[in-house]
């Protein structure tokens, strides 16, 4: 057993702290913006709740932090009562916000000037995937502190990899975010045809779902995209904050993006419908309003 911090309890974060309390058996302080987050954690769960992120880091072992975004982070791990002031030598901070390359890389000089060592570690898989404990895990970070934090980590996912240094974990995550966008995108397209072209969906999927074109998002997500249900998971809010970063990643290194480009667009047109609540696979309410 650990001693552990959870810093930010969103739809993520509340199910992933309960994870390492319940399934890890670690002991669990709780640290969210809004208090009354964090008293329904500890009554859920019995855990520890406290006033700041340092506090709630004092005498941890382990940190988890899984807020919204850079400047969020940075606040919560580098501000006035942040989670770096209270966190002891030798400690380990691990990120699951999805944020920039740029921002884990700051976070880890900041870590080791403080002794303390510091891994990114986006995670996906959606809500469900975090209240299920089965989130996919990726970690930039130096090997030894990785093979350290993995059986903590181990409490919420599947599957745990680290793939380079600090850093590689956002930038895989940007990648999975790439795929994701094209693939919902093709995905809304060829229902929108299928409909169109007076063909039942539910047999089609049943089809096509065995082969070369099955997915992922076909075998969850084209029921309620058929039904027009777009209450299941990833929010367009959130799918759009993580495609800027993944832009502003492929300007600085010269990637080149054209169909995430124009998916993002298209998130923009759904939030204009007024979907920014709706899951990504609402790009099909695009094509059919």
């Amino acid at each position: 057993m650990a001693k552990v911090a959870f810093i930010g309890l969103g739809v993520m974060g509340f199910p992933m702290a309960g994870h390492l309390k319940t399934k890890g058996g670690h002991d669990v302080t709780v640290y969210n913006r809004t208090p009354a987050k964090a008293a329904a954690w500890v009554e859920k769960f019995s855990g520890h709740a406290a006033p700041t992120p340092a506090e709630a880091a004092a005498g941890a072992d382990f940190v988890f932090v899984c807020v919204g975004n850079d400047e969020d982070l940075r606040s919560v791990t580098l501000g006035e009562n942040s989670a770096l002031h209270g966190m002891k030598p030798g400690s380990v901070l691990i990120d699951n916000t999805t944020a920039s390359a740029e921002v884990a890389r700051e976070l880890y000089a900041a870590a080791k000037e403080k002794g303390v060592d510091f891994i990114d570690a986006p995670v996906s898989g959606g809500q469900a995937g975090a209240e299920n404990g089965i989130l996919t895990v990726m970690c930039g970070g130096d090997e030894a502190v990785f093979e350290r934090a993995r059986p903590v980590i181990d409490a919420y996912a599947r599957m745990v990899g680290l793939m380079g240094p600090a850093g590689s974990g956002q930038l895989t995550k940007m990648v999975n975010q790439i795929c994701i966008a094209g693939l919902v995108q093709g995905l809304a397209e060829a229902l929108h045809f299928g409909k169109r072209a007076g063909l039942d969906i539910e047999k089609v999927v049943e089809v096509i779902s065995k082969g070369a074109a099955g997915s992922w998002q076909m075998e969850n997500r084209h029921k309620t995209m058929n039904a027009g249900k777009y209450d299941f998971g990833f929010a367009v809010d959130w799918m759009r904050k993580d495609l800027g970063i993944v832009l502003t990643e492929a300007r600085r290194n010269g990637a080149k993006l054209p169909v995430t480009a124009v998916v993002d667009q298209f998130y923009g047109d759904v939030q204009a419908m007024g979907g920014n609540r709706w899951d990504t696979s609402s790009l099909l309410a695009r094509l059919e309003k």
